[in-house]
């Protein structure tokens, strides 16, 4: 879920400059949770560093993330690197694909020159839920954009999810963030857009350049416009009040039942077609674990956000 407003704060008009000549090695750290495309961003932006001459080394971590577990890649390019790991408080740039991860991973980050770029989305475990009513209190961060910027040099906090979702693909919405980076970096654009195109499935290369170009406009324009007022700029508690869907695409669905077993609540079951369907919906928390779990992508877990935001005024 996506409770934040798109906010820039503490902004830099300038993209940060490196060149063959560079004393140390850059530093980029990608983090987020499994699904999200992580990996896809680290290999993008070293395959840039390549093209350029720099010495690249790159480390993740993804073995069990499976949809939903910690995820996390560190690019290190320069013209000499011998560690493929990022130090604390070392991290040039630090992109967070998920705003928990994106917090848990700041101290990383370089207090004074460093440049946090982060998606607003919201993934929220299971676990987290310690009551579950609908509606309860989540085990979850409650910091804002505002609070975090006052740990950061540079910070963006941009609702990549729902712009890749407008597009009709959120699976694009680590291109919306790549598309913010190339304003951060000084690679020159076309070589952005070539490398992009060439590590998306051709059928999505149309929606991915869409996303990507986003991403560079709204950091354009974060840097040029007035900065919002508290009211614009409030989290909507993550303890709200809000309803919840299953989207569940039934040519998809493969009868496996493992929706059903898990579900906390035993809000699912098989219908006469063997197909997923919700038998208790007042029941759901929307805890996405049914999401998460499905090997074949076939449910898809939508919060009523207006309802959250009207719970929160």
């Amino acid at each position: 879920m996506n409770e934040q407003s798109n906010i820039a704060v503490n902004v830099d008009s300038e993209p940060v400059a490196f060149n063959a000549a560079l004393a140390e090695p850059f530093n980029v750290l990608i983090v987020g949770v499994g699904g999200q495309g992580v990996i896809m961003v680290s290999k993008v932006l070293a395959s840039l560093a390549q093209a350029h001459g720099f010495e690249v080394k790159q480390s993740e971590v993804h073995g069990m993330a499976k949809r939903g577990g910690t995820v996390f890649s560190h690019v290190r390019f320069g013209p000499k690197v011998w560690s493929p790991t990022i130090a604390k408080g070392e991290a040039d740039v630090l992109i967070a694909l998920e705003w928990a991860e994106g917090l848990r991973w700041l101290p990383h980050l370089k207090r004074d020159t460093g440049v946090f770029i982060c998606d607003t989305k919201r993934i929220v475990p299971p676990f987290a839920c310690l009551n579950r009513r609908l509606g309860a209190p989540l085990r979850y961060s409650t910091e804002t954009a505002e609070q975090v910027s006052a740990y950061v040099s540079e910070a963006y906090a941009i609702d990549a999810t729902r712009m890749a979702e407008e597009l009709g693909n959120d699976r694009a919405a680590n291109v919306v963030l790549l598309g913010a980076l190339s304003t951060v970096l000084e690679f020159e654009l076309p070589e952005w857009e070539k490398t992009v195109t060439s590590f998306v499935p051709k059928k999505t290369i149309a929606v991915n350049s869409a996303a990507f170009e986003l991403g560079r406009n709204w950091i354009a324009e974060a840097k040029t416009a007035t900065p919002p007022d508290d009211a614009a700029t409030k989290a909507v508690p993550v303890h709200a009040h809000y309803s919840a869907r299953l989207e569940i695409t039934d040519a998809w669905c493969k009868s496996c039942e493992i929706c059903v077993m898990l579900c906390p609540e035993r809000c699912l079951t098989l219908n006469a077609d063997r197909i997923a369907t919700m038998t208790a919906p007042e029941k759901c928390t929307g805890c996405r674990l049914c999401e998460w779990l499905c090997p074949d992508f076939a449910i898809r877990v939508h919060l009523d956000t207006e309802a959250m935001m009207e719970a929160a005024r």
